[in-house]
């Protein structure tokens, strides 16, 4: 076990970071005397251990991210007679950890909460910064609060056995880190390790971690509840990205999905003579170096729905939907697009 960060946030709260092994992570969960370890079905077999005897396995997925699973933690922890001290353990991918956290956050006004990321997708991108949350109305993430977990603890050894989709998915947001980071010691990280990334090294992904997560830290500890705007950078790629995963039903899994809305952004963002062309042609090759940027596109014929679906995003201001462009390494900005210039980034050859 080793503290790697001790994140501050809003009014007091502190979200430690810890690398754990398997072993390590089964003792913790034993220390505590009132607990809800949440899984879902593949997490539940990955972690390769009896669960807790006060334990749920929800469906994956996130079309399961809803009131039904959440209402499901809520009952279980009643039934467990979990008190305002009692602890809930979330250890999955994002879904899981958004809907652990956000039952947690109801529950008796507030319960602890602690988060074991089983995906690197999750490992990067649903555990800091106290984001929680459930899909309402069509919407991603429609429905949530903020509340931070007080534990977040990473085991690589969970990454080994991902499918190479679902690693692939994680490395998206990593990818989409490197471009907001101030400056490029992610990036050329990522183009010099690609094989040992692309082979899941176990001390090459956990300092891919590590900088990653440093990127997050450093724009949620600056907006811990994204009311300044700071923090609403890191949605880069989501408004293009999270509508495509609208389109095709959640079928596209959410890191394909932001890789695609990054490329997108970069691109309209030239296009409009936000972002230097160079930082936008040097961030297209290292997504495109592994395996993203061109793989989907919006038919002509769709294009409506998917500009509604934008018309849904909750990072509205005003009645008006802000896209995160950049202007170049680590600058982003928030502006509106008008229909024309997001249908000429998103329809196109695959």
């Amino acid at each position: 076990m080793e503290k790697i960060f001790s994140v501050p946030l809003k009014g007091g709260a502190v979200t430690d970071v810890y690398t754990y092994s398997l072993d390590e992570i089964e003792r913790e969960l034993s220390s505590y005397p009132s607990l809800l370890a949440v899984f879902d079905d593949n997490s539940s077999f990955s972690y390769g251990r009896p669960l807790p005897e006060a334990s749920l396995v929800l469906p994956h997925g996130e079309e399961h991210k809803n009131w039904g699973s959440v209402d499901a933690i809520l009952s279980k922890a009643m039934d467990s007679g979990l008190a305002r001290d009692s602890v809930f353990i979330g250890v999955g991918g994002g879904v899981i950890l958004d809907m652990a956290a956000f039952a947690s956050s109801v529950y008796m006004r507030g319960a602890r909460c602690v988060l074991v990321p089983t995906t690197l997708l999750s490992a990067v991108d649903a555990t800091l910064g106290g984001k929680t949350g459930i899909d309402y109305g069509g919407a991603k993430n429609a429905v949530g609060t903020f509340f931070p977990a007080e534990k977040v603890l990473i085991c690589t050894d969970f990454l080994r056995t991902l499918p190479d989709s679902e690693y692939r998915s994680g490395l998206g947001e990593v990818l989409k880190h490197a471009l907001l980071s101030a400056d490029t010691k992610l990036s050329v990280f990522l183009a010099e390790e690609r094989a040992r990334i692309l082979s899941r090294d176990p001390e090459t992904v956990a300092e891919m971690i590590r900088l990653s997560l440093e990127v997050k830290i450093s724009y949620i500890t600056r907006d811990p509840e994204e009311k300044l705007g700071i923090r609403s950078a890191l949605n880069l790629g989501h408004t293009f990205g999270h509508a495509l995963e609208s389109l095709h039903d959640y079928g596209i899994s959410h890191g394909e999905g932001v890789a695609w809305g990054v490329v997108r952004a970069l691109q309209a963002g030239v296009a409009i003579g936000i972002t230097e062309r160079e930082f936008a042609e040097c961030g297209i090759d290292l997504f495109r170096s592994y395996g993203f940027a061109d793989s989907f596109s919006v038919p002509e014929e769709l294009f409506g729905r998917y500009f509604r679906t934008i018309g849904k995003d909750k990072k509205k201001k005003g009645g008006e939907v802000r896209f995160v462009l950049m202007e170049g390494q680590g600058r982003p900005v928030l502006m509106t697009l008008d229909e024309d210039t997001v249908r000429s980034a998103v329809i196109r050859e695959a």
